[in-house]
């Protein structure tokens, strides 16, 4: 099922009226490429799960095994008010020096700044729904981009406008895999921690900011989140996590299991987040 929630509901949102446009002209373009068309493969479950922070990531990594009737495209959810891709003012996409791994530092001729908080390490693992997950999607593409340890996001927010950094695109291998080098977001009021990510169906697609195949979000599990944020500056997030849990937040509330991370470290070392994306 397609969910279109309003996204990002904190400070730096400029409300309602201005993302409703913003939403339906992603809208537009989706039923013109054909996205919304993509059915529901199998009967997968919405149903929200728990996840700890040590569990294993191999599952997500290993290219999907799921079967056929377990096996469902990844819920499209928004993009938001900051996705950078030009359906909303900039466009990072066109810029050389997007495609690339390690998304912490700025690039290009911005401001050069580096992004701080916890290391982490996302792998998104893209495989086909329609043949059970079972086959990797190589040749395809990613770009992904999340707050910031402030609940800031580059390009946009007050005091980094001029920063993309948190932002990258990556093709899949052959395992269909794409990993980008971060730091673990921030929770801003209103939302849960997550990561936004866009594929596509080829590098030159994302590049060119065109024919999005599927929009969704990841989400990361409480109990890691509450370790993150022990760590030095993140203690506001200390706060907002406080106010919101995956059962209410406006994007998760309906069902959380299939964009969920399982995750492996420590605040101390740094995380991996791992996540299967069937499109």
């Amino acid at each position: 099922m397609h969910r279109h929630h309003d996204d990002e509901v904190h400070e730096h949102d400029r409300g309602l009226s201005y993302d409703l446009p913003v939403l339906a002209r992603r809208r537009m373009i989706r039923l013109l490429t054909g996205a919304s068309l993509v059915p529901l493969v199998g009967c997968a479950s919405d149903e929200g799960t728990s996840a700890s922070s040590s569990s294993s990531a191999s599952a997500a990594s290993s290219g999907g095994s799921s079967s056929s009737a377990e096996c469902a495209t990844i819920p499209n959810e928004t993009a938001g008010p900051y996705p950078g891709d030009g359906s909303n003012g900039v466009n990072v996409l066109k810029e050389s020096g997007v495609v690339r791994s390690d998304i912490t530092k700025s690039f290009g001729d911005s401001a050069g700044g580096t992004a701080e908080g916890v290391p982490l390490t996302v792998t998104l693992t893209v495989v086909d729904a329609a043949s059970g997950c079972g086959t990797p999607k190589k040749g395809a593409a990613v770009y992904l981009w999340h707050a910031d340890r402030d609940g800031k996001y580059s390009l946009y927010s007050d005091g980094i406008t001029d920063e993309n950094y948190l932002r990258g695109v990556q093709e899949t291998d052959d395992k269909g895999q794409v990993t980008f080098k971060s730091v673990f977001p921030g929770c801003y009021d209103g939302r849960w921690p997550h990561i936004h990510f866009e594929v596509y169906g080829s590098l030159a697609d994302a590049t060119a900011a065109t024919s999005i195949t599927n929009t969704s979000q990841l989400a990361f599990p409480k109990d890691t989140c509450e370790e993150v944020y022990t760590a030095e500056g993140y203690s506001q997030s200390v706060t907002n996590l406080d106010r919101v849990s995956l059962e209410t937040d406006n994007i998760f509330s309906d069902g959380y299991g299939r964009q969920l991370a399982t995750m492996k470290g420590s605040a101390t070392e740094g995380y991996t987040a791992a996540l299967t994306v069937p499109v």
